[in-house]
């Protein structure tokens, strides 16, 4: 009790000053700050009441546990069936929906030399409707916290529910030590663990969808340690299952794809902030599909991903809500030595090299609009000419792709966004236009730097 009322004198102080203020303010301005003062008393609001319902659950949880305590010294035979309020995990709903048109007819969409698997290709044409995302988290106990994350897709016009993530992760290992276990976002480059309604643009870059069909999801162990260092480092190991692009099969038995990745960052006055990234995968392949879905190409062999990351934030004294610019690239190298399977099972051996980078720059010059603008780029080895005529050959200069996207964010939880792709990837040039929006209610985690 004293903590709410403590909350609602530190509200009602800065009520009084800010409307004290506006009395000397010209008019024009008087808008401005009633707004800023609606948005800033929701958003207090919200956490008050979910700090608040923290603090029931965890009394409820206290005194729950001293009841059974109290039961099982009074009689040590009695089984004690109150529920437990505690077991209340954070909910939360993504909805997320499109409209794209196409000079070119996407299902024919191909990058000539770089076959296209997992996720990867464009959005649908005309209306469609993207994730819908379901989400579940809490902490288990006081050793383990838990996250659950479910999309729901359209496919072939039919409903399917996939299980993106459903982790368990440890609290309270010692020396800045972490493991998770279950499926998770592989731990590699920067974008790879964002999910589908936190990327700047309405699609990932070509590097990533060529490389990890957008994001690169798997079964299996991740190991973190955090360094007690002045600055941000962190390294992070994974073994993985290996059953899903770019790996496939689940090689090895059931082990099929490892990862090694660093971070590190900081911040350069009140201002500015970095973060900087190295990451390697190494995924073995039995028969994994890429381009065509009818009739597709198999790899089997060995996958070797290096990514190099580097973001750079800037917000005036680190204030993001009213102006804020961040700058990202990412380089992917790859290299892959095994065979394809070609269409009538002609089998010839694969050794080469291929790489792509993207840099992107995202503006905010004033609250709830932001404008970005993206290139892309793709570049490998020409092979020998046994595969001219394959999708694995090469036509015409590297692969390029240029995106300017501007969106508009009423609040944390809601955005619409337009964005425009002038496509030079694949055979002809094609011009993209989307629409996209993406609304969350419930609970919703921050987002990671």
């Amino acid at each position: 009790m004293k903590c709410r009322l403590t909350h609602m004198l530190v509200a009602g102080m800065f009520v009084f000053s800010s409307l004290a203020f506006a009395q000397d303010a010209p008019k024009g301005e008087l808008d401005v700050l009633r707004e800023e003062i609606r948005i800033m008393r929701a958003e207090y609001e919200a956490r008050i009441a979910d700090l608040e319902a923290r603090l029931d659950a965890a009394e409820a949880a206290a005194a729950g546990s001293e009841n059974r305590e109290a039961a099982s010294i009074q009689s040590p035979q009695t089984v004690s069936v109150a529920r437990d309020s505690s077991f209340n995990p954070a909910i939360g709903v993504t909805f997320q929906g499109q409209a794209w048109s196409y000079d070119n007819d996407p299902e024919d969409y191909y990058i000539p030399g770089f076959p296209l698997g997992g996720e990867a290709g464009p959005a649908p044409e005309g209306l469609s409707l993207a994730e819908t995302e379901i989400t579940m988290s809490a902490n288990v106990d006081d050793k383990f916290t838990a996250m659950l994350n479910v999309p729901i897709v359209i496919e072939d016009g039919e409903v399917a529910v996939e299980l993106e993530e459903a982790w368990v992760e440890t609290l309270s290992l010692p020396g800045g030590l972490a493991i998770r276990m279950g499926r998770f976002f592989a731990d590699i480059g920067y974008l790879n663990d964002k999910h589908f309604h936190s990327w700047d643009f309405a699609d990932q870059p070509l590097a990533y969808q060529v490389f990890l069909g957008n994001s690169y999801i798997d079964d299996g162990l991740q190991f973190r340690w955090l360094a007690p260092t002045d600055f941000y480092l962190e390294f992070s190991a994974e073994v993985l299952r290996g059953d899903r692009y770019p790996a496939g099969g689940a090689a090895n038995s059931g082990i099929g794809s490892k990862t090694l990745s660093l971070k590190t960052g900081g911040d350069v006055g009140f201002s500015h902030s970095w973060q900087f990234g190295l990451s390697w995968l190494g995924a073995d392949a039995e028969q994994r599909e890429s381009g065509s879905e009818d009739d597709p190409l198999l790899f089997t062999g060995q996958t070797d991903l290096f990514i190099a990351d580097f973001v750079w934030k800037w917000a005036p004294n680190g204030n993001s809500r009213q102006e804020n610019f961040k700058f990202q690239a990412e380089y992917l190298w790859r290299n892959e030595d095994g065979a394809y399977t070609l269409p009538g099972d002609r089998e010839n051996p694969w050794d080469y090299d291929q790489s792509g980078w993207y840099a992107l720059a995202v503006y905010q010059p004033f609250p709830r609009w932001r404008f970005g603008a993206r290139i892309d780029h793709l570049s490998g080895d020409t092979p020998d000419n046994s595969w001219i005529d394959t999708p694995l050959y090469p036509i015409g200069d590297d692969p390029v792709r240029y995106s300017v996207m501007v969106d508009w964010s009423n609040s944390e939880f809601s955005r619409f966004r337009f964005q425009y792709n002038h496509d030079k990837a694949s055979i002809e040039t094609d011009k993209q236009f989307g629409l996209q929006y993406v609304f969350s209610i419930g609970a919703h985690g921050a987002h990671s730097f």
